[in-house]
């Protein structure tokens, strides 16, 4: 499977920071430098996804992505600016990746659902 140039939206990937306190707890806090990515990104929808999400569907998207830079077990939880410019705190987070032999399937959930 090929994505199209045409479908492709340009979003800002960012990995949360973690750092260590002086008696070894793990602070998350801020992210790290945005990385542009390409992606085709859609509404959720089905019957499948809306027993999942329930009310919260609305505030899913799903993603097809080709490319190295987002990966399954490493990538969940990055931040994603997709209705956001790249200098602020990202509007979605990575809530799934599925791995196919020619794209992935990503699942955006928003962070703010009241705003």
């Amino acid at each position: 499977m090929r994505l199209r140039l045409g479908d492709l939206t340009t979003v800002y990937v960012r990995k949360p920071q973690q750092t260590v306190d002086d008696e070894g707890n793990i602070i998350t806090g801020g992210w790290s430098d945005p990385i542009e990515i390409k992606m085709n990104i859609q509404s959720a929808g089905g019957q499948v996804n809306a027993q999942v999400w329930g009310k919260q569907l609305k505030y899913i998207k799903s993603c097809k992505y080709q490319g190295n830079v987002l990966n399954e077990n490493e990538s969940e939880n990055w931040g994603v600016c997709l209705n956001a410019a790249k200098t602020v705190e990202p509007d979605y987070l990575i809530n799934q990746i599925q791995t196919y032999s020619t794209h992935k399937n990503i699942t955006l959930e928003k962070r703010d659902q009241n705003g």
